[in-house]
């Protein structure tokens, strides 16, 4: 079975010089022969994430896809750079969501590895891996556009607007359920939870939803989440928002919901994993729970809009070979790799001045979930977030189901205030932060 690695969409023309177009990508495990590459060429990225730990469904999963990605691509050929093929080759650090073994990571990958780019989930671990962007120019991509500001020249948000994109739930949900009027929230105390928390606060009340009482913050070390699924089921809320809250908190939260009776919507940023969620609760428990991240056999991710590449082949051999483990970074380290690559053949080059040139070159990109432009000054002190539409998720009847395509900006555009001061309450903007 062979395809066609790139869509011919517009907007990937547009972006992609006529000698990217790619074909004969080798299904994965095939016993095709090797590849023949100028000289053995091969450019390395690293990646650098919790690949163990409580943080770690947003940091293995993601490599796992990028083990996918790196076979398709050097069985189609490899990367073009200046007309020499080059294999694609990820080196791992787990930095175990530390800024100390992130800063470590960060410098052993570019002195001794000789990586040409650097992805991050961030968050925690970004302040320490901030100076060794600075001191070597290396080109460095975060999920969390938080980590932005005026100084971080060289990192850039182009798969994951976290967590701003949560503010599409929020208002789908509002505009479906105009009957839910009272929410409560509760998250980890750290620096993937406040800017949430900031978002969700800032979306319900654009959305007029009245919050009960204050976020209730929970000390990342929990592990009895029983008090704080009592103290926010103790005001009768219509939803309850776990925020971006991690994998291991969202299923003992979602148990003890069950168990202590909760029959109203739930709202997360993600329900990673959520088929174990349902087998410790039930399926009626999680009928319509709301969220962010697509499954990829999802029949509305092939649309033409759509930027990333065979999407439900894709999580088809993913789930082959990693069952049971698909979550929401399973996608956007690879979606990442697109840009990259498609930037590195554009600007001949791998190194990163180059490439990031050529990325944000005309101001906007394919997203993966379509056209989007480089934004974020107002919010971050820099345009080096890649920020366009995003898909709201339900659960039916076991399965997740991409409802809607929702436009961030549009919604900013309108309540952009609201966020800011939402933000600053919560010494969330990037001044603060400096």
């Amino acid at each position: 079975m062979f395809v066609n690695f790139f869509r011919s969409g517009l907007s990937r023309r547009r972006f992609l010089s006529s000698a990217a177009t790619l074909s004969g990508i080798g299904v994965l495990g095939a016993t095709l022969p090797r590849k023949v590459f100028a000289q053995d060429q091969v450019v390395r990225v690293g990646f650098l994430a919790p690949l163990t730990g409580p943080v770690a469904a947003w940091g293995k999963p993601g490599l796992d896809g990028c083990m996918i990605w790196a076979e398709w691509i050097n069985e189609a050929g490899g990367i073009d750079i200046g007309g020499e093929k080059h294999r694609v080759e990820f080196i791992p650090y787990d930095d175990e969501y530390d800024p100390a073994k992130a800063r470590a990571g960060a410098t052993k990958l570019i002195r001794e590895d000789g990586v040409k780019f650097i992805m991050m989930l961030g968050g925690d671990p970004w302040p320490g891996v901030q100076p060794v962007a600075e001191r070597t120019g290396m080109l460095f991509s975060t999920l969390l556009p938080s980590d932005l500001s005026p100084d971080t020249t060289t990192l850039i948000a182009p798969a994951e607007v976290h967590p701003i994109y949560n503010v599409t739930g929020v208002e789908w949900l509002a505009e479906t359920r105009p009957d839910l009027k009272t929410a409560v929230i509760c998250a980890q105390d750290d620096a993937l939870g406040l800017p949430s928390v900031a978002t969700y606060l800032a979306a319900f009340e654009a959305a007029g939803i009245e919050m009960l009482e204050a976020p209730i913050l929970f000390d990342p070390a929990t592990t009895d989440f029983a008090p704080v699924v009592t103290r926010m089921l103790a005001r009768n809320p219509q939803i309850v928002c776990l925020d971006t809250c991690y994998a291991d908190y969202v299923h003992p939260i979602c148990e003890q919901l069950f168990q202590q009776g909760y029959e109203g919507q739930i709202l997360s940023c993600t329900a990673d994993f959520y088929e174990q969620i349902i087998e410790k609760t039930s399926k009626e428990f999680m009928e319509g729970f709301v969220f962010q991240f697509p499954d990829f056999d999802d029949p509305e991710l092939n649309a033409d809009f759509i930027n990333f590449q065979e999407p439900n082949r894709f999580y088809e051999e993913y789930a082959q070979r990693f069952p049971g483990q698909w979550g929401a970074v399973s996608w956007e380290y690879a979606s990442i790799m697109d840009l990259w690559k498609a930037a590195v053949e554009k600007a001949g080059s791998a190194e990163p001045d180059a490439v990031l040139a050529a990325m944000t070159e005309g101001g906007t990109a394919p997203h993966a979930f379509g056209e989007a432009r480089w934004w974020g000054r107002d919010l971050f002190g820099i345009d080096n977030a890649l920020v366009g539409n995003w898909p709201v998720i339900a659960i039916e009847d076991g399965k997740a189901r991409i409802k809607a395509f929702r436009s961030i900006p549009d919604w900013y555009d309108k309540h952009g205030e609201l966020l800011k001061k939402h933000m600053a309450a919560y010494n969330q903007l990037w001044d603060q932060r400096s």
